[in-house]
């Protein structure tokens, strides 16, 4: 029987400067996707799937992150006395508890194997989750529901992937698959970044369940690719030493909102699933497409 995972961990520290200067006074993780901040994407994915303790990996300058998860009590009132009770639903739907939510620092950027090291003491020996901010994943059920859902079947760790072509798997952690199962499949070896032969083309992205066995694999502190310390080597040591790793093909669609066209198109694609925005909406986009191809 699988333990149950109830732990998860937000990688935060980045300073963000793809955004800049945007980011030169408010933390990446709070940009909005069209009404909603990255972080609030992730803590609403992690809540469907069971998460009750959230643990941010933060870095000075992140207090504006850490005040967005604080009762708006002057702003609640305001609304209440104005009838707004659909906002002040909305207002409060991201409140979190108090203790919920704990906070540690990365004081260096070491990379994303030492931000989840940090996090080591308050996990302590359960296995826990870890989402990176920036893969928001539009899907249904979402990704790390489905991910708790089949890790419930498995154990071990297990990794969201994806499929992308053979030159761009430079750009990410690969599987090396030892069984393909389907949806699910088992892990032989990982790859961080391979600059030639990339052992797949099943891309790692920013969703974890890991055994608490990864922190001490995590202790050992060893520099990888890049020189930081590699979250990917710590769980390739997991297939080193015996113990099972597992990908999962998610069903939905990542976008990349670490880069400035991956945000965009984040944007597109969420304003056309909401009821309110996307008739206005793909009414203007149609109408850009058409001015662009009569330009042509």
């Amino acid at each position: 029987m699988t333990r149950k995972v109830t732990k998860a961990i937000f990688p935060v520290a980045g300073l963000g400067t793809r955004f800049l200067p945007a980011t030169k006074s408010i933390p990446k993780e709070i940009m909005t996707l069209v009404d909603r901040p990255l972080i609030q994407y992730a803590i609403d994915e992690a809540r469907a799937a069971g998460i009750e303790e959230f643990i941010f990996v933060t870095s000075r300058g992140k207090g504006a992150l850490e005040d967005y998860f604080d009762h708006a009590h002057e702003l609640e009132s305001s609304l209440k006395k104005s009838g707004k009770t659909e906002l002040l639903d909305i207002l409060r739907s991201t409140n979190m508890d108090s203790g919920a939510i704990a906070y540690v620092r990365q004081h260096k950027a070491l990379g994303l194997g030492h931000a989840v090291w940090c996090a080591r003491r308050l996990v302590g020996d359960e296995p826990f989750a870890v989402i990176l901010t920036d893969d928001v994943i539009m899907g249904e059920p979402p990704c790390l529901q489905q991910m708790i859902e089949a890790y419930q079947e498995t154990g071990g760790s297990m990794v969201a992937t994806m499929e992308v072509p053979a030159d761009k798997t430079k750009a990410y952690g690969v599987l090396d698959v030892a069984e393909d199962m389907g949806a699910i499949v088992r892990a032989q070896g990982m790859v961080e970044k391979p600059k030639e032969n990339p052992p797949s083309n099943l891309a790692v992205i920013g969703r974890y369940i890991l055994a608490p066995t990864v922190l001490n694999n995590l202790n050992k502190l060893k520099q990888g690719s890049g020189g930081e310390i590699q979250l990917t080597d710590a769980i390739a040591d997991e297939i080193a030493e015996g113990r099972d790793v597992f990908g999962l093909r998610f069903r939905g669609q990542r976008f990349d909102c670490g880069s400035k066209a991956g945000f965009l198109q984040a944007t597109v694609a969420f304003g056309l699933a909401r009821d309110d925005l996307k008739g206005e909406f793909a009414d203007y986009l149609s109408d850009v497409l058409a001015m662009r191809k009569a330009a042509e």
